[in-house]
């Protein structure tokens, strides 16, 4: 009964994951599972192959997107503040 209470309490609380650039690692786990479920979704026929290269592109993509977002902000705040 104290497991289960502790889990429940552990979800009362946010998690504290900072601002630095090692936060960002955070996000894989996150974005992994959005490329598996969106191509499990839409691929019309699922094969083992096909399957792990449109999801691996997908995420591959997402990735690089979300990179490339945040050193346009980084840059950004950069030149404000400066």
């Amino acid at each position: 009964m104290a497991a289960v209470a502790f889990v429940i309490a552990s979800f009362t609380a946010p998690q504290e994951l900072g601002t630095n650039p090692q936060s960002m690692f955070m996000l894989l786990p996150l974005t992994a599972a959005i490329a598996v479920i969106y191509k499990a979704t839409k691929l019309p026929t699922i094969t083992a192959g096909n399957f792990i290269k449109e999801t691996t592109a997908l995420f591959g993509s997402i990735v690089i997107f979300i990179i490339i977002t945040a050193l346009t902000l980084y840059t950004l705040a950069w030149l404000i503040t400066q």
